[in-house]
């Protein structure tokens, strides 16, 4: 029988399909009306609610809302403990509040349920430099306890599951476990793509195939590449590869939005802060353009490549 259109199934249907659709604010509240719904009637299931809530945070996430991410991600772990998208989600929203403690503990606890998990990996080495920086060679001593996950909690997300369908969780911007040594801010699953080796793999032939396009001057057809690349997995290098072919075919917004992508998952990437400040100048947003290279320089403050391209933007 089928959801009615005000049912919390119907809801959360839609709000995935917001989610899908960019539209962040409008999906949050979808899915703030079918948790709404279900406490009403009493009678949800700890795992449902825990879904909604795992929803939410991906929502506030993708806004910057890290605050309500947290709390979102916390009351879903408070349901059903150790689930895996509201520890990684509830990481990377410490890690952009800079509380790297607590999302060391997140992505240490998100490894214990699954170890295959390649961006609690990433997420740990991360975490540990910070720590390191922050708080000297004794920053373990300073850390919150890293909770024990019981054997039953932990499972490999490579197998789908009953509840792994598309309609339990927000469609969009990653497979389970993004690759690319980088945070996953926009993390949450796609449907019906279930994180597997054997897509991991795929996903890394498609990247190469589309380098090697790049290097024949094929920019056209290795953007359909990198885009079926990232479809698998959402990949730093992928996104900055395909805005470099967007630069070359002068397709500029999509070029600074792949950028944006990349940064999302690694905020000092030097490529993407380049790459974009190079679309920006073409689409004349000398100001923000300014703001990239002066951020690269941060970085690397002999970088050649980008001294010489601000030199251009103060002319312009």
């Amino acid at each position: 029988m089928a959801a009615s259109p005000g049912s919390p199934g119907a809801l959360r249907r839609a709000g995935n399909e917001e989610f899908r659709r960019g539209q962040y604010g409008p999906a949050a509240e979808l899915y703030s009306r079918a948790l709404a719904q279900l406490e009403a009637a009493g009678d949800a299931s700890a795992e449902e609610r825990s879904v909604l809530l795992a929803n939410r945070a991906a929502c506030h996430l993708k806004d910057g809302a890290c605050s309500l991410c947290v709390a979102d991600c916390s009351s879903a772990l408070e349901l059903v403990p150790f689930g895996i998208k509201p520890l990684l989600r509830r990481a990377a929203a410490y890690e952009a509040l800079e509380r790297y403690s607590l999302a060391y503990v997140d992505y240490k606890t998100a490894l214990q349920v699954d170890c295959s998990v390649q961006a609690a990996h990433d997420g740990v080495n991360r975490m540990t430099k910070a720590l390191l920086e922050k708080d000297g060679v004794n920053w373990r001593q300073k850390l919150p306890p890293i909770p024990t996950v019981p054997v039953s909690a932990q499972t490999r997300w490579s197998v789908p599951s009953a509840q792994a369908s598309g309609a339990n969780t927000p469609p969009a911007t990653a497979p389970r476990g993004e690759g690319g040594g980088n945070v996953p801010l926009g993390w949450a699953e796609s449907p019906g793509v279930p994180r597997t080796a054997a897509g991991m793999e795929r996903a890394r032939v498609l990247k190469e195939e589309g380098n090697e396009l790049v290097k024949k001057g094929n920019h056209k057809k290795a953007v359909e590449k990198y885009t079926e690349s990232l479809k698998l997995n959402k990949e730093c290098a992928t996104y900055t590869n395909r805005a470099l072919c967007y630069l070359s075919l002068k397709q500029y917004k999509e070029a600074a939005q792949d950028c944006t992508e990349a940064l999302r998952l690694d905020p000092k990437n030097v490529k993407a802060l380049y790459r974009r400040a190079q679309a920006l100048k073409e689409l004349k947003d000398y100001k923000s353009s300014i703001a990239d290279i002066k951020s690269l320089l941060k970085t690397e403050p002999k970088n050649t490549a980008a001294l010489r391209l601000l030199q251009e933007l103060n002319r312009a």
